[in-house]
C-alpha cells in the first residue's frame, strides 16, 4: 500500500513540469562544484554551485544519473561523484586510488568511441589527470579542505552552461549503461502488478533524521537469514525496477530538505511525509500543512498569520456542518490523504505509522481533536500543532525556560499524532507525562491543562461509544460548579487556597502553596489538606482585618466546595484524577481572574502558539 502510493504520487509529479522530480533514471543529489573543461580536457575553471544564502554555504540540489547503492563496495556514480572518485583525493585516504581507478575505468568504457566534444574532453581529462595535481593547481586549491569529499559535476567550456550529463550524447550513454544493467528476475511487480524486470537492490532513501547519511531502506534483504524459498535479496518481495526508482524517487523528493518544501515535518524521532491523491491534491496538501505548520507562503501572498486564520475557518465550517468547498473551492472532500511516519534502524527505516483517509475524515478527526482540547478561556491564540503539544511534555527549566525537542520522549510524539490522525485514543502516557511535569517543574500552563482535558475526554466519548464507559463523563470545557468529582473538587479548592494566601499575605509570599505543595496535593490529599486548611485559618484571621468583604466571599467559596467533597478525603489519586485535579485548578484560577475583569491571568505560555 505505501509503495503502490508512492509509485501513484511519482506518476502525479512527472505530469507537472515545475515539480522537478527526477526523470527515470536520474535523481536529486546534492552537488557542490562542477569542474569546467575545454576541447583538450584541461581544467579551466571550478565553479561553486552552493548555495549562499543562509548561514553556511549548502549544496545544490542537480538532477544526476542515478547513483549506485554502495556499502563497502567500490562502485562509481556515472558523470559525477564525489572527490575520492573523480579526483582521487579526499579526507580519507585509504581507497580514493580504488575509487578512482573504478571513475576511469567506467567512463573508459561507457564513452568508448563517443564522438561528442564534451564527452571526449572528460576522458582527455581522465587520461591526463594524475592526484598529484591536485595541490597545485589553484583552481582547486583556492576552494581549501571545502571541495574535499563534495560531488562534483562537468561542464564543458562550449558557451552553453548545460553540464555535462545534460548533453544528449551523455543521455544516450547513461541509457546503455542502464541497458546493461537490466539482466534481472523477470516476476510480477508487487506494486503495478505487470510482468517486469525486478530490482535486485532499491535506491536509499535519503534525509530520515538519524539513518545513515548514505541513505536506508524500507525494503532490503541483505544477509542470508532473510532469505527463503532459494530467492536471494529484491526478490524476496518482487518490485520491478521501474517502481523502485519510482517510488524511492517519490519519497526522496518528499524527504528533501529545502526551504519549498512544506510537506515534512519532524516529530521527536520521528519524521513525517504527507501528500494527497485525487481531484484537488495541491489544495488539501496546503490544508494539511497549515495544520502541521509547514505551510510556506504561496503565490497569493498567503502569510502565517492568514494560514492560520484559515484552519480556524476550516474549523469553524466544520462545526457547522458545512462542506469544506466553502472556505475554498479547490477542496474536494474525496481527495486521498497519505501520512508516512519514518523513523531509523540502522541501515533499515522503520514505519512508526502509516495513515490513508480522505479530506473530509481528515478534517472531521481534526475537529474532534481540537474539540477535545478545548478550554475557556481558551489555551491557545492559535491552534497548536502536533509538534507543539508533543513540547508540552518535556521538561521546563527554570521560571522563564522553554522546553526542548530533544527532551520530548522519542514515541511520544508518533503516538499522537496517529491519535488525531485516526481519531482513536490518545496515548495514555501522555497524561503521566503532563501529570509529572506539572509536579516536576511546577509549569501548569494552559496548553498541558487542555492535552490533559484531551486525553480524559475522548476516553469518556469513546468509552461511552464502545460501553465501556466508566462514568466520569468528560471534564467541562469551563468551570463547572455542580461537578462533584474529586479530583476536580480538590484542583478548585487548592486554586481557592492559594488565593486566600495571596490576599491575605500580598506581595509577602515568597512561595504559594503551589510552589510548595502542588506535587503533593494532586496525589495524596488526604496528607495534606488537612494541613492547608488548617494554614487557611490564620490566613482568613488576617484578611478580615484588611478587607472584611473579599474574606467572607472567599470563606463561603471555600465552604461551598468543601461542602461538595465525600466525608473523608481520597488518601491517594490515581494518574486521571490527578488530571481533573489540573482541570479543577485551572477553571477555578481562571474563572476568579475573568470576575476580576484582568483577562490575563497567570497561567500563560511563553511561546506565541498558546494564550
Amino acid at each position: 500500500m505505501i509503495l503502490s502510493a508512492l509509485d501513484e504520487y511519482y506518476r502525479r509529479l512527472s505530469d507537472d513540469r515545475e515539480s522537478g522530480i527526477a526523470a527515470p533514471g536520474y535523481s536529486q543529489e546534492k552537488i557542490g562544484y562542477a569542474i569546467v573543461l575545454d576541447a583538450d580536457g584541461r581544467v579551466v575553471d571550478v565553479q561553486d554551485l552552493r548555495d549562499s544564502s543562509g548561514k553556511k554555504p549548502a549544496p545544490r540540489l542537480l538532477g544526476v544519473p542515478q547513483p549506485e547503492k554502495r556499502t563497502v563496495a567500490v562502485k562509481s556514480n556515472f558523470l559525477w561523484d564525489k572527490t575520492s572518485y573523480v579526483l582521487g583525493i579526499g579526507k580519507n585516504t585509504a581507497r580514493t586510488q580504488q575509487d578512482h581507478a573504478a571513475f576511469k575505468t567506467l567512463h573508459r568504457q561507457a564513452l568508448a568511441g563517443s564522438e561528442d566534444p564534451g564527452l571526449k574532453a572528460l576522458l582527455a581529462f581522465l587520461d591526463d589527470w594524475t592526484p598529484a595535481q591536485f595541490a597545485d593547481n589553484p583552481l582547486f586549491s583556492r576552494h581549501g579542505e571545502a571541495l574535499l569529499d563534495a560531488n562534483l559535476v562537468f561542464r564543458f567550456d562550449d558557451g552553453t552552461q548545460q553540464f555535462l550529463h545534460q548533453r544528449q550524447a551523455a543521455r544516450d550513454a547513461w541509457n546503455r549503461q542502464q541497458a546493461l544493467g537490466a539482466d534481472g528476475v523477470r516476476g510480477m511487480c508487487l506494486v503495478t502488478g505487470q510482468q517486469a524486470p525486478m530490482a535486485r537492490l532499491h535506491p536509499a532513501i535519503k534525509g530520515v533524521n538519524g539513518a545513515q547519511s548514505s541513505g536506508a531502506s524500507i525494503v532490503s534483504f541483505n544477509l542470508d537469514a532473510f532469505t527463503s524459498y532459494g530467492k536471494s535479496q529484491g526478490e524476496n518481495a518482487p518490485v520491478s525496477e521501474q517502481a523502485a526508482f519510482a517510488y524511492t524517487t517519490a519519497l526522496n523528493h518528499l524527504l528533501r530538505r529545502t526551504e519549498d518544501n512544506h510537506q515534512r515535518l519532524q516529530l521527536g524521532d520521528t519524521t513525517v511525509v504527507f501528500w494527497a491523491q485525487g481531484a484537488g491534491a495541491q489544495a488539501a496538501e496546503d490544508f494539511v500543512a497549515t495544520f502541521f505548520g509547514t505551510q510556506q507562503p504561496d503565490s497569493e501572498g498567503l502569510d502565517d498569520a492568514q494560514a492560520t486564520r484559515r484552519l480556524a475557518q476550516a474549523l469553524e465550517q466544520l462545526r457547522q456542518l458545512r462542506p469544506l468547498r466553502e472556505l475554498d473551492s479547490r477542496l474536494d472532500e474525496d481527495t486521498r490523504i497519505f501520512v508516512l511516519g519514518l523513523a531509523p534502524n540502522a541501515s533499515r527505516l522503520s514505519i512508526r505509522f502509516w495513515e490513508t483517509t480522505s479530506l473530509s475524515s481528515f478534517a472531521n478527526r481534526l475537529a474532534d481533536h481540537y474539540r477535545d482540547l478545548a478550554l475557556e478561556p481558551s489555551a491557545w491564540r492559535r491552534p497548536p500543532t502536533p509538534q507543539y503539544l508533543a513540547l508540552q511534555t518535556a521538561p521546563v527549566y527554570g521560571e522563564n525556560g522553554r522546553p526542548k525537542a530533544e527532551d520530548v520522549p522519542p514515541l511520544l510524539a508518533g503516538e499522537l499524532t496517529r491519535a488525531i490522525l485516526t481519531g482513536m485514543r490518545y496515548p495514555r502516557s501522555i497524561l503521566g507525562a503532563i501529570v509529572m511535569r506539572f509536579r516536576a517543574d511546577g509549569q501548569i500552563s494552559p496548553l498541558r491543562v487542555a492535552l490533559c482535558k484531551a486525553v480524559l475526554a475522548r476516553e469518556a466519548r469513546l468509552g461511552m461509544h464502545h460501553g465501556t464507559s466508566t462514568n466520569k463523563g468528560e471534564p467541562p470545557v469551563s468551570l463547572d460548579t455542580s461537578n462533584t468529582d474529586p479530583g476536580y473538587l480538590l484542583g478548585r479548592l487548592f486554586s481557592s487556597l492559594e488565593n486566600l494566601q495571596r490576599a491575605a499575605l500580598g506581595a509577602q509570599v515568597n512561595a504559594t502553596i503551589r510552589d510548595r505543595y502542588y506535587g503533593a496535593a494532586s496525589a495524596t490529599p488526604a496528607s495534606i489538606f488537612p494541613v492547608l486548611l488548617r494554614n487557611a485559618q490564620n490566613h482568613f484571621g488576617k484578611l478580615r482585618k484588611d478587607k472584611a468583604g473579599l474574606a467572607m466571599s472567599l470563606e463561603k467559596e471555600i465552604g461551598q466546595i468543601v461542602d461538595s467533597l465525600p466525608p473523608s478525603l481520597p488518601r491517594s489519586l490515581l494518574i486521571e484524577a490527578q488530571g481533573r485535579f489540573a482541570i479543577g485548578y485551572y477553571h477555578q484560577t481562571q474563572a476568579r481572574f475573568a470576575r476580576s475583569g484582568n483577562q490575563d491571568a497567570p497561567l500563560t505560555d511563553s511561546e506565541g502558539e498558546t494564550a
